[in-house]
């Protein structure tokens, strides 16, 4: 799917994302980073698709389901 370059778009999207970032909690945040990830399709300096963005939500949703990420520097052996 290719949408069109649309800065006003874009920037709408992202100013709500700005003002859904400025809630209480954490799903603020991640809600806020899926929209602006989204805002990516209308902005022509980005070269995103609706897969790379798909893929990109799903591992994230994924890593938060099960608690993060371990790293092998973690102290919490």
């Amino acid at each position: 799917m290719s949408v069109d370059d649309d800065r006003e778009t874009m920037a709408t999207i992202r100013a709500i994302a700005d003002d859904v970032r400025n809630g209480d909690d954490e799903s603020s945040e991640q809600i806020a980073a899926m929209l602006y990830r989204v805002s990516d399709l209308y902005d022509p300096e980005e070269s995103t698709t609706t897969q790379d963005i798909y893929t990109n939500m799903r591992t994230i949703l994924n890593v938060k389901e099960r608690g993060g990420i371990r790293r092998s520097n973690d102290d919490s052996s």
